[in-house]
């Protein structure tokens, strides 16, 4: 019985109830998910953060803040919004730049609840030490102050932060797709019958040729392209030096050739099966162990090619 149904049934066991309650748990936190408007647009999104936060602590004073001696309180608050609003770009940039954080076709609602906390994180300490600037020279170095700080951050910032995770909480309820083509999947055997593809690199030292039939899918990999070939049904791989878009030119005259992705190009031919959701497909290709995405821009071309 799958464990759907086995949740379901009112004789199953608590203990395995809760089981089931964990899976379903971990499987929505696993569960692809918008990456967060802030880390795709750090610029943007840090003047917007810093908009929100001045405005809202200046109108309605949420939380007991205090201003420095020489200035007042809206110049207090618009130094503390910019020092934190500094400090939050700052993190922004360096969570781009990890593999973690940067690929947004592998961003999930646990990475989103990450993102948020570390956010939040930023926040308050940026706040805590921003204290030692603004505010009269008192000792801070004590875990109350430090307490009092992060909890006043944390209070201003979860509004903004978790603004953009909430836009997008419909995702998580979104149901997935699977989509089997391996019935209606036909391999062209007769070679004879099909043109040799030329691909020239930019290098113009390297050349790279294959059949229709042999091609799987071909993946950018910063000044080269990875192309996943496979012949007498054994897969290989042969790298050049060249970029996403001269490939794509190059091959553009097949009309089973699909860019489905920026760092992708699949033979439509060779997709088994796709599952994934509004949010993109990840697709299952016939010699290869690899799974190729679809990005959200891409679905619909790529239904309609497939039907």
């Amino acid at each position: 019985m799958p464990m759907e149904s086995k949740c379901n049934t009112l004789y199953y066991s608590t203990m395995n109830k809760m089981a089931c309650k964990v899976k379903q748990i971990k499987e929505r936190l696993r569960k692809i998910y918008p990456q967060n408007f802030l880390i795709k647009n750090p610029i943007t999104g840090t003047l917007l953060f810093f908009i929100f936060i001045f405005v809202f602590v200046v109108l309605y004073r949420p939380v007991v803040v205090h201003q420095a001696r020489s200035l007042s309180f809206d110049f207090t608050m618009l130094a503390y919004s910019a020092i934190i609003s500094v400090l939050v770009f700052l993190v922004l940039l360096a969570l781009s730049k990890t593999s973690f954080f940067s690929k947004t076709e592998e961003w999930t609602f646990l990475k989103e609840l990450l993102f948020d906390l570390i956010i939040l994180s930023t926040i308050g300490l940026a706040a805590y030490f921003a204290g030692f600037i603004i505010e009269e020279p008192v000792s801070r170095w004590n875990f109350q102050t430090f307490f009092d700080s992060m909890q006043k951050a944390f209070l201003l910032g979860i509004i903004p932060v978790f603004f953009f995770t909430i836009l997008n909480i419909r995702y998580l309820f979104t149901p997935e797709i699977f989509y089997d083509f391996s019935k209606t999947y036909k391999e062209t055997t007769r070679k004879q019958e099909e043109q040799l593809i030329h691909i020239i690199s930019k290098a113009k030292k390297e050349e790279l040729s294959f059949y229709p039939n042999q091609f799987v899918f071909a993946e950018s990999n910063g000044n080269y392209v990875v192309f996943h070939l496979v012949k007498d049904d054994k897969p290989f791989k042969v790298i050049i030096r060249n970029s996403m878009g001269d490939t794509e030119k190059q091959l553009s005259l097949n009309p089973d050739f699909m860019r489905t992705h920026r760092a992708y190009i699949v033979n439509l031919k060779k997709v088994i099966s796709k599952k994934g959701n509004t949010l993109g497909y990840h697709l299952k290709m016939q010699g290869s162990d690899n799974t190729v995405p679809v990005s959200r821009q891409n679905i619909s071309k790529f239904d309609q090619l497939m039907k």
